[in-house]
């Protein structure tokens, strides 16, 4: 058996075919993780393996790459058949497939799994493919029906066998085992190795090669690691504001997934006015030994790397490590939060998610045991804050350390010979001496200048900013009357668990539904915020798929769990409060039948 946790330097070395490399190439990946260097070879050279390695070690692109090299696109049908335990694996590994034969022309995959239509899959089957991906009891459907025939089947996965065995799928397997052509290749991996599946194992594969992956699991206990939602369209503007507002921030190491990615980022955040620089592998040594010492001197403050690039770099003042993009595995993910948190020193891991990605961030609690606490994004309000909190410091540095007296003259000439007070002249000084890094931005009408000390008792910056409401516009009525015109069918009005309390804008609810759920913006009425909760308008009678979607849906990472709501249920939008008091927490007591909502506090 073998056991491994080292890996080549590249997977030119793996034998795979140029089509392969070019399309790893354009993902970013630059070397293989071990599972990938233990599995690649002998699959390629025609051996069964039996794998044990936890999820999230890069196994898919383990078996993807040498069933792929195997495919003859010409014969379009079914020469590969992959079992995973549950339908999102399967469209997950489907994509990856898809992704890895991007220059093969012709490849198709088929993902099937119940809940799925049956017709639509029969007709996708009848057209012609190469490689199924599918849960047990969908594919043997298939079977059954004579509608999947497995005559040409040269390679069989079954990825986390475990887990199959555990949702009681493992005699489905052996069914479907026992109805493949015996000459096929077989590829077998699991977490874990119970008898059950070893007796699976030794009964239906050939003499495999046993590989055991010890997984680098262990992350610092100095690093305290976070995660932020985000939209990929956000990214950038979610990373400048925590860059801003994140304390005790001395140096960034930001990981990205490709080559490209580096130089595009640094570049991003060089227009914004930090020193960057990128570090990947079409660097030279020389360069990257450059940008090594200036990270060390302090003449730089973030790199921006790949993880082949980022290997053995080991720089003290490294005070936050950001995934950028999420890691292609949990050993990847370990590697990269291991370069801060170091020499006693307290370090912060941020990982940046999307939706789709959330699958990716489960995965790595998992594997290393921890929990990643959620960060939300900035506002701008609390980015201006920040900067005015270092803009003060600075002037009482200067006021503290530095000989004035020229300049105080200056001052004094300026209010005598043109009657301007101390303050208005400050005032002008300030607004120059801002103007590259301005104090107020966009959207921070609110910024609180409140000394620190007197902020106790009250509200954050995000109620300061939301305090700030727009002025209702005469023609309001008309305008919603036109966007009701827009939307296919009439509008009906829907409760989601999240409002005023939680920091949301109505652009954010508007972006998440429809992005997320598919629906046309056009088709979107009017949003309603209150305090723990809002309601918004789309069309009725949504179909089910679609209320799944906008129930699991997060914003400022809280679930929507969009409810559609009942005849009178709101009937008042906005329910009255009174004058110059803050809003007490509420919750909903009930129906009112059309009369005001009752309300009774928590």
């Amino acid at each position: 058996m073998t056991t491994t946790t080292e890996s080549p330097l590249g997977f030119a070395h793996l034998g795979l075919k140029p089509a392969l490399l070019s399309a790893l190439a354009d993902v970013g990946y630059e070397s293989p993780s071990p599972i990938q260097a233990a599995c690649i070879p002998p699959l390629l050279a025609g051996q069964d393996v039996l794998g044990e390695a936890q999820t999230g070690t890069g196994k898919t692109a383990a078996f993807a790459l040498p069933l792929l090299q195997q495919i003859d696109v010409a014969l379009t049908r079914p020469q590969a058949l992959v079992l995973t335990p549950t339908r999102e694996l399967a469209i997950q590994v489907a994509e990856a497939l898809q992704r890895y034969a991007k220059h093969m022309p012709g490849f198709h995959v088929l993902p099937v799994y119940g809940g799925q239509s049956m017709v639509v899959q029969l007709r996708q089957l009848s057209r012609g493919t190469h490689v199924i991906v599918g849960t047990p009891g969908r594919v043997m459907d298939h079977l059954e029906r004579k509608s999947l025939v497995l005559d040409n089947l040269k390679f069989m996965v079954l990825d986390e066998a475990d887990e199959m065995l555990r949702m009681g799928f493992i005699d489905d397997v052996k069914w479907i085992l026992e109805h493949t052509p015996a000459s096929r290749q077989t590829a077998l991996f699991s977490a874990t190795m119970p008898d059950v599946i070893r007796r699976v194992a030794h009964q239906h594969l050939r003499e495999p090669k046993e590989i055991k992956i010890r997984a680098a699991t262990t992350t610092a206990v100095n690093t305290h690691q976070f995660y932020c939602q985000t939209h990929g369209g956000q990214k950038i503007e979610a990373l400048t504001r925590i860059l801003e507002v994140e304390a005790d921030f001395d140096a960034a190491l930001i990981f990205v997934r490709t080559k490209t990615a580096t130089v595009e980022l640094a570049d991003k955040l060089e227009a914004r006015g930090y020193a960057v620089a990128a570090l990947n592998g079409d660097m030279t040594q020389g360069l990257r030994e450059q940008v090594i010492e200036r990270l060390k001197s302090g003449s730089l403050d973030i790199v921006v790397a790949t993880d082949v690039a980022a290997r053995g770099l080991d720089v003290s003042r490294i005070s936050h490590v950001i995934n950028y993009d999420v890691p292609n595995d949990t050993e990847a993910y370990v590697h990269r939060i291991g370069r801060t948190g170091r020499a006693g020193r307290t370090g912060r891991a941020i990982l940046f998610v999307t939706p789709r990605e959330m699958h990716m961030l489960k995965i790595i609690e998992r594997a290393t045991r921890q929990k990643i606490e959620p960060l939300t994004m900035p506002t701008p309000a609390e980015v201006a804050n920040r900067r005015v909190a270092q803009f003060t410091q600075q002037i009482l540095d200067t006021l503290q350390n530095e000989k004035l007296d020229f300049f105080f003259d200056v001052i004094r000439g300026i209010e005598t010979d043109h009657n301007i007070g101390a303050r208005e002249i400050a005032t002008a000084l300030a607004w120059l001496a801002q103007r590259e890094r301005p104090l107020q931005l966009s959207g921070a009408a609110a910024v609180d200048l409140t000394p620190p000390a007197a902020r106790n008792d009250r509200s954050s910056p995000r109620s300061a900013e939301r305090s700030n409401e727009r002025p209702v516009r005469e023609n309001r009525d008309e305008i919603l009357d036109k966007r009701r015109t827009f939307a296919s069918g009439q509008l009906a009005r829907y409760r989601i668990e999240i409002g005023r309390n939680q920091g949301v804008l109505p652009k954010e609810i508007v972006g998440a539904i429809a992005n997320e759920g598919g629906i046309d913006g056009k088709s979107i009425g009017q949003i309603n915020l209150f305090d723990d909760y809002s309601t918004v308008e789309l069309p009725a009678n949504l179909p089910a798929a679609v209320m799944d979607v906008l129930r699991r849906i997060r914003v400022r990472q809280f679930a929507l769990k969009a409810r559609l709501t009942e005849p009178g249920e709101y009937a008042d939008t906005r329910p009255p409060r009174p004058a110059g008091r803050a809003p007490a927490k509420k919750e909903w007591g009930g129906k009112s039948d059309g009369k005001k909502p009752e309300w009774k506090k928590r």
